[in-house]
């Protein structure tokens, strides 16, 4: 057994050097994120006899485990990754936060269990890197098992999981799981109570996420998120703090203006970051190598090189706005979800002009947020659940128009599949999504896959710790999480508008433009939308190269074809394809990065 550490300091930064061990060596954690309140709890243990010999919240974690084993995690709060070696019973202990948002990836190979933060550490460790192509292919439509990886005997211990080693095996044990209440079981109370408890938990969550050693600054865009978050902080904080926001020249993708009018209210440093397509194709290979895995739009790139000019002014700690369209249904595909299977008594004409006021709302998310084309038989989540969520109708359209870049054996392959057969039969069904609203359903899917895999990886942590940041996140502090999921649907969406009680909760710490405002989703403009610029030439250059040449699964042949037709596309259809070309040339980059070979 061995255990190993490259530690970001944050909390103590002069005695929390890891490993540490207990005092008699027999019990040692290396950890990943942070514990928030640890102080308390510290207290609490050397009151009943443990010794400590660091200041670092990791620590915490240690003693609980020698007293309680497992149950440790109940009180842990925070974003982590961590794993305890148990010398007195021979035990390895390997846990992860509630939602994901630190990464633990996992593989059995050669007789030996490997566990690491990242997959490339696992390479130089030994195990081959190789594509899982059946995998590889199911991010596309995100009907993978949450606990698959697009690389070949790699997997990630799931969120609210653990995983427990001995010499002769070992297994993986839920710990958490979201437990919306059945649509029975809920009780209508009076609007500003649900803002009113709202506020007093986001409020606890942004104050305890402030504690560092190290200055704290924040990601800032002209959503209620983001802004929330820095106009709650600003109320803690005696000095101004700086907010960094990404700019582009894209009027309909750039939210520069609300963000620096947000900052100015409550006195922040405002911090813009200009970001062009050029500089997305300079560091793409590196921004994708860090993600290792599929992209859908470069702004895992633009989040890259955000995270970078943020340690270039000096900050290792950022707090951001992310986990909270997971739980108050911010996304519009979450609206048309409450809208076409939450909606009782609803008179059809009234229904059918919300529809077209949603489509209107968000001209940048069809294809992308919202279906558009074919979804193809999905008649198993029918079955499962009785309706299909529209994220997965709008993935599957998209997968649709992928399959036809597919080479033909795989094409072949992909016919007989049913994308989310697999996911659907590791979910909990019964326990989980039975006799819940629609809408918690929907969030509930979502959570398992998108917000793990992509939202907290690809868009969080993966490009932030590139560049040695921790992104804190106040919105997935797991006891705002569960008050959340107690409220009724109808305070998370009302009509076309989306976390009403967000906006009651946070009124006063925001501006007007940002409380009437609605979501946008945070996307780069489209490589495909100036089929002549430097974004668009890399990705050329990419996809007529060796890689894909040799790719187990899309036919360079088939790729060139639509690369060609892309100049002649109205818009609409350029952005949904932009989606596809994207990940077709992320793979491409990962084939390169690590010489991947198929399984």
């Amino acid at each position: 057994m061995g255990l190993g550490h490259a530690r970001l300091s944050i909390i103590d930064l002069s005695t929390g050097t890891q490993p540490i061990a207990s005092h008699d060596q027999r019990t040692l954690i290396t950890a990943n994120g942070e514990f928030y309140d640890h102080e308390s709890i510290a207290r609490e243990l050397k009151d009943a006899g443990h010794r400590f010999r660091t200041r670092s919240d990791s620590e915490i974690a240690l003693h609980l485990y020698r007293d309680v084993g497992p149950q440790c995690l109940q009180r842990l709060r925070g974003e982590f990754a961590f794993i305890i070696w148990d010398e007195n019973n021979r035990k390895l202990f390997a846990a992860r936060d509630r939602f994901g948002i630190k990464p633990l990836f996992y593989a059995f190979y050669d007789n030996t269990l490997y566990l690491a933060s990242e997959m490339k550490a696992l390479f130089a460790a030994g195990v081959p890197a190789r594509w899982d192509s059946e995998a590889l292919y199911g991010h596309i439509d995100h009907g993978i098992s949450p606990g698959r990886t697009v690389f070949n005997g790699i997997f990630q211990v799931p969120p609210g999981h653990y995983l427990l080693a001995d010499d002769e095996s070992f297994q993986l044990v839920r710990y958490w799981d979201f437990d919306y209440p059945t649509s029975a079981t809920t009780i209508r109370r009076p609007d500003a109570e649900y803002a009113a408890e709202l506020r007093e938990a986001l409020d606890e969550a942004v104050r305890l996420r402030l504690r560092a050693d190290v200055p704290v600054a924040f990601y800032l865009s002209g959503g209620l998120d983001s802004c929330a978050v820095l106009g709650l902080a600003a109320k803690h904080s005696s000095e101004p703090v700086r907010a960094f926001t990404l700019t582009f020249d894209n009027t309909q993708y750039d939210e520069q203006e609300q963000a620096k009018e947000m900052a100015a209210s409550v006195g922040a440093r405002f911090e813009p970051i200009p970001i062009s397509h050029a500089l997305l194709a300079d560091h793409f290979a590196d921004a994708v190598s860090q993600c290792e895995t599929l992209i859908y739009n470069a702004h895992a790139v633009a989040k890259f090189l955000l995270s970078r000019a943020v340690r270039d002014a000096g900050y290792k700690v950022v707090l951001t706005g992310e986990g909270s369209d997971e739980i108050f249904g911010g996304y519009a595909h979450f609206r048309r979800d409450m809208l076409l299977y939450n909606n009782e008594h609803q008179d059809p004409n009234i229904l059918a002009r919300h529809m077209q006021t949603l489509q209107a709302l968000n001209p940048i998310g069809n294809g992308v947020m919202l279906p558009d084309g074919n979804a193809g038989p999905l008649g198993h989540v029918t079955r499962t659940l009785g309706f299909v969520p529209s994220w997965i109708e709008t993935f599957c359209a998209m997968s649709n128009k992928a399959r036809d870049l597919a080479t033909d054996e795989w094409a072949a392959k992909l016919d007989a599949r049913d994308p989310f057969h697999g996911l659907l039969s590791e979910i909990d069904v019964r326990q989980q999504l039975k006799g819940r609203p629609a809408l918690h359903q929907s969030l509930y899917l979502w959570a398992k896959t998108l917000l793990p895999k992509y939202s907290l990886g690809v868009l969080g942590d993966r490009v932030e710790m590139a560049h040695s940041v921790e992104g804190r996140l106040p919105f997935l502090d797991h006891p705002l999480v569960e008050l959340v999921r107690s409220q009724p649907v109808d305070t998370k969406i009302r009509g076309t508008t989306e976390k009403h009680v967000l906006r009651e909760a946070v009124r006063d710490v925001i501006t007007e433009t940002t409380y009437r405002r609605q979501k946008q989703p945070f996307m780069t403009p489209p490589a495909t939308l100036d089929p002549r610029g430097p974004l668009f030439s890399y990705i050329q250059d990419v996809l007529h190269g060796s890689a894909l040449r040799t790719h187990p699964v899309f036919d360079q042949k088939k790729v060139m074809k639509l690369l060609h037709r892309v100049p002649s596309m109205m818009d609409r259809e350029r952005t949904v394809i932009d989606q596809i070309l994207m990940a077709v040339t992320s793979a491409c980059v990962l084939q390169e990065r690590y010489n991947l070979t198929s399984a």
